[in-house]
């Protein structure tokens, strides 16, 4: 699965926050009182149990962000193992105490997929709890039982409670902080109906919200559009490397995790390891480690993907190296319905350049549209790149739309079109109003054909036959692109979501199996002239 396109490049760390027009109060007041709090515990397990907290950059970064008086909401986003639910579960414990909210009767919610991933964070909060002073210790009762709770005695009151994604559970509730943890693994509807349940009550008592997770598999997740497209008093803190670099890159690593360098989690020596025996063994074990380690948006689900991350960025090529438009050319097309995308593909099997290009009409406009489809302004972005166009209003025109496809490749030998035997009928209407007289192979795709297909264009991609430049458009295709097996063992091309555009994937499939079916036949020797 290749990441959607909000992976082309991360934040790296750099916190920002959405304003509330509000007024506010002096700054860093909360923050600094929260810091010098967490600094009194003792680390309560690990290498260093036992000793005093210190708290490194990012997580000081993270703490001003999240208790700026402005914001109501903070998301942070960073690589497996660098204690961000430690940390989390250290501001529960000073807002369990009130250490900079006097309010009396504090609620206090960890919340997550469920009871077990809940109570890595109870313990955690327990932990803290326990290294404490006996006399402060004596303040709170800690259930254990059917219940995940701490409450304390001492300064007004308060109760911290774990609960899993299910939001009638804490219908009714007014917590003064919430913490979501791992969000992005939280199932889509019964985590979506927890979060608003809980955001819905922060109000009533100016409460805070953290969300902390490693990312999100893509950018429709709720997780990534926080961070996308985050309401106003948010602030996020993401720390995602930029995309498309080695998962042994070290620099890329110490990025996602930064607390690395500062003895938190694991060493830089052991993420190279990793990220190196990642790499000699492939497939999930790769996409998990980018996900989780590097903090890509890469989904760890691979038994059915068209191409995974890293098989994929094997044919992305820098300009330099790009090959030349020599040879016959196979132009692959998938026709849009009324309202979907068109896309082509233009394959030189001779070089193994492959170039691609979408369509969509003008209404709705791009920016509506990738609101509708869940993935913000990849569009928009994808028009400034060169690799999407807008033609027509409400339908893309199949004959115009061929004539603007054939005159970006004017010069090269268009040797023939591929593409769906269904739309037959109007690949011909259109191929005659663009004054295309070439051969037009049609190709199915159910089992028969769509398998081979996809074999043939793996094929071609693994033996290196397959160049690209960097294109947002195919990343973002292939992202949405797996393949449903029947019990035969073949494949055919499939969404893995109802809102996907899998069409620019599906034309590169299509131009590159034929491409290689030219190259695999057998070149005749011309018959000598025999004179009776």
């Amino acid at each position: 699965m290749v990441p959607m396109p909000g992976s082309l490049g991360g934040v790296g760390g750099a916190g920002r926050a959405v304003p509330l027009s509000l007024p506010k109060k002096i700054r860093g007041g909360t923050a600094a009182k929260a810091i010098r709090f967490l600094q009194t515990l003792l680390i309560p397990e690990g290498p260093k149990a036992g000793k005093p907290l210190r708290l490194a950059g990012f997580q000081k970064q993270f703490v001003r962000g999240a208790l700026d008086t402005g914001n109501m909401v903070a998301v942070l986003s960073i690589g497996r193992g660098n204690a961000k639910t430690a940390l989390s579960a250290g501001l529960a414990l000073g807002a369990l105490k009130g250490e900079w909210d006097g309010q009396p009767k504090r609620e206090i919610l960890f919340a997550a997929r469920n009871r077990d991933q809940a109570k890595t964070a109870f313990n955690f909060l327990v932990g803290f709890v326990e290294g404490l002073p006996d006399d402060e210790q004596a303040k709170f009762i800690i259930r254990r039982g059917s219940r995940l709770e701490v409450e304390y005695t001492g300064n007004g009151g308060g109760l911290a409670r774990c609960i899993a994604a299910d939001g009638k559970s804490i219908l009714g509730g007014a917590p003064t902080l919430a913490i979501l943890d791992e969000r992005a693994a939280w199932e889509r509807e019964k985590g979506d109906l927890l979060e608003n349940a809980i955001l819905s009550g922060l109000g009533k008592r100016g409460g805070k919200a953290l969300i902390i997770s490693t990312s999100a598999p893509d950018d429709t997740n709720t997780f990534s559009k926080w961070m996308d497209e985050p309401p106003e008093g948010t602030y996020v803190q993401e720390h995602r490397p930029p995309f498309g670099l080695p998962a042994d890159d070290l620099e890329s690593l110490l990025i996602a995790n930064p607390g690395a360098v500062e003895g938190i989690g694991a060493s830089p020596d052991w993420l190279v390891a990793q990220a190196r025996r990642a790499i000699a063994r492939g497939g999930s074990a790769l996409s998990t480690f980018r996900n989780l380690n590097r903090n890509e948006r890469v989904s760890t689900e691979d038994r059915s993907v068209l191409v995974t991350v890293d098989e994929w960025l094997t044919a992305e090529v820098k300009p330099d190296d790009l090959p030349e438009r020599a040879g016959p050319c196979v132009l692959g097309v998938d026709l849009g319905g009324s309202r979907s995308m068109s896309a082509a593909a233009f394959y030189w099997p001779v070089t193994g350049r492959l170039e691609a290009v979408g369509t969509f009409p003008s209404v709705p406009s791009l920016a509506n549209r990738g609101a509708a489809d869940g993935v913000s302004n990849r569009y928009v972005e994808m028009k400034e790149r060169g690799e999407l166009t807008v033609l027509g209003e409400n339908t893309v025109p199949p004959g115009p739309w061929l004539v603007d496809v054939a005159k970006l490749v004017e010069g090269s030998s268009i040797v023939c079109i591929v593409g769906d035997r269904f739309r037959h009928a109007e690949f011909v209407e259109a191929m005659q109003k663009a004054n295309l007289r070439v051969p037009f192979i049609w190709r199915g795709f159910g089992w028969k054909d769509g398998s081979e297909d996809i074999e043939r264009f793996r094929r071609a991609l693994f033996d290196g036959q397959v160049k690209t430049l960097p294109s947002l458009l195919l990343r973002s295709a292939f992202a949405d692109a797996i393949t449903l097996v029947d019990p035969a063992g073949n494949h055919k091309l499939a969404k893995a979501r109802s809102l996907g555009r899998i069409d620019a994937a599906a034309a590169a499939v299509l131009a590159v199996a034929e491409g290689a079916r030219r190259v695999a036949r057998p070149q005749r020797a011309a018959l000598a002239a025999v004179w009776g």
